[in-house]
């Protein structure tokens, strides 16, 4: 059998087939995994809807994390198609352009405020609502960057949304542990997708894992996907409140 035979899961925020989200779908796929995906609006509903008819994803459905309303359809969506998850994939980050490429003081208090609530509010609002259709052991699963414990030149108010984010997970963790549900967040090197385009030194980033990282690769989506199989398989049953890294090593090394 399949590691994730019949698994439901519902991954939110894939953007495009470059998307980290996207190389965990394919890979739970492979493993027997039943799949829906969120959309942001109708614009990326033309790019997600055909990648889900692609890879045989049973339903999607409009998420803006910021609307309530939202929200709320989407655990009715779960209920009435599903009637409970197995596995939740957060792939949901956002930030001003312009909070990127100012100095970090420089930050506005709305460029900060909206790359939290959409970045890192996103998996408490989505927990907290979903918790009456997640099975009893779901397993939830939050994409953030190393960027979040150290300084990386221009990344700015991700990094600190990304470090609020996995505080945000240990909580849930332990908040949500008594019923079985573990959560968890996953730590990628970087990779060339929707959202890291808008980042600053991107390349350079790449060039270091390349040049130093101990495996001297970039990883690809694939070994994201890998490890979040992992995390929503029973393999995993006994890790939650983590942080696990998957960027060939690089966050091991000193300046």
């Amino acid at each position: 059998m399949s590691l994730l035979e019949g698994k439901r899961v519902l991954i939110l925020g894939l953007a495009n087939d470059k998307s980290i989200a996207w190389g965990i779908a394919n890979v739970m796929k492979e493993q027997g995994a039943r799949l829906a995906f969120s959309f942001l609006n109708e614009a990326l509903a033309k790019r997600v809807n055909p990648l889900s008819d692609e890879i045989g994803g049973e339903f999607t459905f409009e998420l803006d994390v910021c609307n309530e309303e939202h929200l709320e359809n989407m655990k009715n969506i779960v209920k009435e198609k599903w009637g409970q998850v197995d596995v939740i994939v957060h792939s949901l980050a956002f930030s001003d352009k312009e909070d990127l490429k100012k100095r970090f003081s420089e930050t506005s208090r709305d460029g900060f405020k909206l790359a939290h609530d959409i970045s890192a509010y996103s998996l408490i609002s989505t927990c907290n609502v979903l918790k009456e259709v997640m099975a009893p052991d779901c397993s939830v699963m939050a994409l953030t960057y190393h960027g979040s414990v150290k300084v990386l030149s221009g990344y700015n108010v991700m990094g600190v949304a990304k470090a609020s984010l996995e505080s945000s997970m240990r909580y849930l963790a332990d908040d949500l542990g008594p019923e079985g549900i573990r959560v968890n967040c996953i730590s990628a090197g970087p990779i060339r997708t929707l959202a890291a385009s808008g980042v600053p030194g991107l390349k350079g980033f790449l060039k270091d894992v390349e040049e130093k990282a101990p495996l001297r690769r970039n990883v690809t989506q694939e070994d994201v996907g890998g490890v979040a199989c992992f995390l929503a398989s029973k393999l995993a049953n006994g890790v939650t409140g983590q942080v696990i890294y998957v960027d060939s090593g690089i966050s091991i090394l000193g300046a």
